[in-house]
């Protein structure tokens, strides 16, 4: 539940809750909290500021920390889990599960902390779907693609580079 506040208008003082989430123009001049992790939420944030995500529907269920390739149904974006085995490059990650057919926040840049087991050094797309390795990829017909370092047990700095498809 968000702070309380008092808010004079015509009719006097009226309790009011703090926003947590903004829905645009309408939310203007409204007092805003942070969530439940102590953050703003990214819709309170000026464009160019704040996380670099975007929304799409996920083609199947997503488990937090999965890397995932954007690809196209029907003319509108979706996300799956990608994969070196089956030439899925990776365009981005998740931090929240998300079951097939639900809104998928995608992360295209920033730290994915939804990882364990990380070891430092280079890491890349894995042939498991939706998986980082410390080893590439080296079967023809899979890709190679750097995802980025890990900087802790938990965390990857997301750095994609482009995909090399192997011969």
């Amino acid at each position: 539940m968000a702070d309380k506040y008092l808010r004079h208008n015509a009719g006097g003082l009226a309790e009011r809750e703090a926003l947590v989430v903004s829905t645009g123009a309408a939310n203007a001049g409204a007092i805003f909290a942070t969530d439940g992790t102590g953050r703003w939420d990214n819709s309170l944030m000026p464009v160019g500021l704040g996380a670099d995500t975007s929304i799409a529907v996920a083609s199947e269920a997503l488990s937090a920390g999965d890397v995932v390739n954007k690809h196209d149904v029907a003319g509108g974006f979706r996300v799956r889990k990608a994969d070196a085995s089956a030439n899925k490059p990776v365009h981005g990650f998740v931090l929240a599960a998300v079951v097939s057919g639900a809104n998928a926040t995608v992360h295209r840049s920033g730290s994915n902390t939804q990882v364990t087991g990380q070891t430092p050094g280079t890491k890349y797309l894995s042939t498991t779907p939706g998986a980082i390795s410390a080893t590439a990829p080296t079967v023809a017909g899979q890709i190679s693609q750097e995802v980025g370092v890990a900087d802790s047990a938990t965390s990857i700095s997301f750095r994609p580079q482009l995909p090399i498809l192997l011969a």
